[in-house]
């Protein structure tokens, strides 16, 4: 029995496996009769969790229309990796590089259970390790502006990740790939840790986005 006041979140969580799956595809109507039926909850909630996707930029809202799966531009995508980069980057060197020993072996860790969930082609524990792992270093903060918009970026860009990642990096590419953001987080300067980020998001920005140029 789903406790109603968390209706909202279980809508929320199953149309964003819709859009993982592809049931729902960029350009498709969001229907929230079909929601509601198909969880068995009242329109109130699927209207609710609805607003938050469109809050999100996962869908996009219509007038005469209503909601719809958003169908982002190539340079969307860019400027939202750029984006996600430049705050991300900035909240990480802002709160400062002070790990303990076992927060640092459990970042290393994420960076291990990442490679094995791509080998394994577990897109859902691939993309659930890569969150815990930024969100161990950014979500030392205490910017709440900074946090809430380091979110809202973050479950856009998973979608993408979880859809795409395969199409160019490995497993093992994947594990560097974060270790070297540890090496610098861990070692680095300031300037240097918001630099690396940046260029972290950039890089697979571009990427994404060669993806949506046909």
């Amino acid at each position: 029995m789903i406790n109603r006041q968390t209706y909202p979140d279980h809508v929320v969580e199953h149309v964003c496996g819709l859009l993982r799956n592809g049931q729902l595809q960029p350009g498709d109507k969001v229907r929230e009769s079909h929601l509601a039926a198909d969880l068995g909850v009242s329109r109130a909630p699927v209207r609710e969790a609805v607003r938050h996707l469109v809050g999100e930029g996962l869908l996009d809202y219509r007038p005469q229309i209503g909601s719809i799966v958003a169908k982002l531009s190539p340079q969307q995508i860019i400027d939202s990796y750029v984006a996600r980069g430049l705050l991300e980057g900035f909240a990480i060197a802002d709160s400062g590089h002070e790990f303990s020993a076992t927060a640092k072996q459990e970042l290393r860790q994420l960076c291990e259970l990442m490679e094995v969930s791509a080998a394994d082609g577990d897109d859902e524990a691939l993309i659930d390790a890569g969150a815990r792992f930024h969100r161990q270093l950014y979500g030392r903060t205490e910017n709440q502006q900074l946090l809430g918009n380091i979110e809202r970026l973050s479950n856009k860009l998973h979608l993408l990740f979880y859809r795409h990642w395969a199409n160019f990096y490995s497993p093992d590419q994947i594990r560097d790939r974060h270790q070297q953001l540890l090496k610098l987080v861990f070692e680095g300067e300031g300037w240097a840790v918001e630099q690396g980020f940046r260029q972290h998001y950039i890089e697979t920005g571009h990427k994404v986005a060669a993806l949506y140029t046909t």
